[in-house]
């Protein structure tokens, strides 16, 4: 998959607010300077697109981007959405803000209708964090779909990533029977990024797959 061009559409302060749910989406989250804003600016090619900074809580609402993407193997052109969500965890804002941000998150990850996957970022750095393991159970009791993206990996040694990783799925093994698919990436090195374009271009073609069935079962 190419990404043809990536434009910034709308910030939603709820989910009803967000646009017409017409175009499969893939939304990105994480703690708070897990390299969110970076990890998807490397996805798209386009270091301004969204915002980075070193201040936790920049993102504050339901960040919506239209991406157009090209397939190579048949030069198929596809519409999707790319989401920025607010990041969990810590960030220098009053409680009753928090609380907000943590209601819209919920309502979007369970709401939206055109969701196809939520990439969950941990960073690759550190060792298992209780709060991202909470996130994901609970992601599992909503029944989400998710895969994770581990960040930062060039922050580190090689070894100590490949150690962290192993820890959290680990740790995540002992709630779950199947853990999720995963992926390492650098937003420096632009690891990774092949990979979770090739991720978003499958989900793309099943989802347009399950379209034509239910099409054809209405008819």
């Amino acid at each position: 998959m190419n990404i043809h061009s990536a434009t910034y559409v709308i910030s939603s302060p709820k989910v009803e607010d967000c646009p017409k749910p017409d175009k499969p989406e893939y939304a990105f989250i994480g703690r708070s300077n897990v390299g969110k804003s970076s990890l998807i600016n490397m996805i798209c090619n386009n270091q301004k697109l969204a915002k980075t900074s070193g201040s936790p809580g920049k993102t504050q609402m339901i960040n919506h981007f239209l991406i157009e993407s090209l397939d190579e193997k048949n030069n198929k052109k596809t519409d999707w959405y790319l989401v920025d969500l607010p990041g969990y965890g810590y960030a220098k804002v009053a409680q009753g803000k928090r609380k907000q941000w943590i209601k819209m998150i919920e309502n979007y990850i369970r709401k939206r209708e055109n969701l196809l996957n939520l990439f969950v970022l941990v960073d690759s750095r550190h060792k298992p964090q209780e709060i991202d393991l909470e996130f994901i159970n609970q992601l599992g009791e909503w029944k989400i779909p998710f895969t994770i993206v581990f960040t930062k990996a060039d922050k580190t040694t090689q070894k100590e990533v490949a150690a962290h990783v192993k820890s959290f799925l680990t740790a995540l093994g002992k709630s779950w029977q199947f853990l999720p698919q995963s992926f390492v990436s650098s937003a420096v090195k632009f690891r990774g990024r092949k990979e979770i374009l090739q991720f978003i271009e499958e989900c793309n073609k099943e989802a347009a797959a399950q379209a034509v069935i239910a099409k054809e079962i209405t008819r």
